[in-house]
């Protein structure tokens, strides 16, 4: 496994990268917008995900479907299960009337299912630890599932095997593809592993009549996918997507003064407003709250355009701290702006 460790706008860049398909070993598959989404949910139902991971990953999909929509990315990749057929086809023949053994029951292997059914392969089995999810992948294609210890009899039927089980270690060694190959002379078959770390041990490429084709493979295959035009656009996206995040960030970070500034105003209106009463005892209930209401409103509408344009300001990437302009201007306490800052608008991404 990789450990990759982004701070900031590189963390924002390489999280659309990853939304919009352009990191994944086939580029432009649309698959990881349905993981982020669920890692969203996740944080969400957990209380982890607070203002700003919250907006950041909204827009990470945002980004994702503008990829997908304004450019043709997903002509430059398609799926793992899709690139892994096609060379199925190249070495056993037309897939079409043939039997495929999925060994695992996640969504890879869920996508691998219902992308050989819509090819035309005849049979599908479906070998899980967990019989139960195996049967439900195997329903929702019109296949059939088995128990996993019968993945070994299973394989001598098999023209297609599939795995992706994210076992820590081999699942199908070579010992039991020989064995199946023993019982169905001068049949091929082929093997997609499309599990890191591999499922299948890459030895059965020596076995006769037996082709694997894993992820390395795959990546090999698809290499050419990175320099077409559509993935220039994306990139482009992606720049303009990351500007318009940090313009966002800058903006949550002068809100708080903002509100220190109004703040600041009703004190100030709260405060002469008392000093009015004090001269002008004679003023009735009604009249004071007209004087009030009035003296507020004008506030309000002095202060309006200066605080949205501060916000508008905020967001140019032009190293200005319209914040501190701000407190310079009015004089405001810094702990009163700190009284109003919420943590997540102080957080950085990573």
């Amino acid at each position: 496994p990789h450990l990759y460790v982004h701070y900031d706008e590189r963390a924002v860049q390489h999280l659309f990268r990853v939304a919009c398909g352009l990191d994944s070993m086939v580029v432009g598959e649309a698959q990881i917008l349905g993981q982020i989404k669920g890692a969203l949910a996740l944080a969400q139902k957990l209380g982890t995900a607070g203002r700003v991971l919250n907006e950041l990953v909204q827009q990470a999909l945002r980004v994702g479907k503008r990829a997908h929509t304004e450019t043709e990315i997903d002509k430059a990749g398609q799926s793992l299960v899709t690139v892994g057929l096609e060379a199925a086809e190249e070495a056993i023949g037309p897939i079409t009337g043939k039997t495929a053994l999925i060994v695992g029951a996640g969504s890879v292997s869920a996508l691998a299912a219902a992308t050989l059914r819509r090819a035309g392969v005849g049979r599908i089995v479906i070998a899980n630890r967990t019989y139960e999810r195996g049967a439900r992948v195997a329903a929702s294609v019109g296949g059939e599932a088995i128990p996993f210890d019968r993945t070994g009899e299973a394989l001598a039927d098999a023209d297609l095997l599939v795995s992706c089980t994210g076992a820590a270690g081999l699942v199908i060694d070579t010992d039991q593809v020989a064995a199946a190959m023993r019982q169905r002379p001068g049949r091929p078959l082929f093997v997609l592993d499309l599990a890191l770390p591999h499922d299948v041990d890459q030895a059965v490429a020596d076995l006769e009549e037996v082709t694997l084709v894993n992820l390395e493979r795959i990546s090999e295959r698809v290499a050419d996918d990175r320099r077409l035009p559509s993935v220039e656009q994306v990139q482009r996206i992606v720049a303009e997507e990351v500007a318009e995040f940090a313009g966002w960030q800058r903006s949550v970070r002068v809100a708080p003064t903002v509100v220190a500034l109004r703040a600041r105003a009703a004190e100030v209106v709260a405060s002469e407003l008392d000093r009015l009463a004090g001269r002008l005892p004679e003023l009735d209930e009604r009249q004071r709250d007209e004087v009030a209401q009035t003296v507020r409103r004008v506030v309000d509408k002095l202060l309006h355009t200066p605080t949205v344009r501060v916000k508008e300001m905020a967001r140019r990437p032009d190293g200005v701290s319209y914040a501190d302009v701000l407190r310079e201007l009015f004089d405001l306490d810094p702990q009163a702006v700190e009284a109003v800052t919420a943590p997540e608008t102080e957080e950085g991404v990573s």
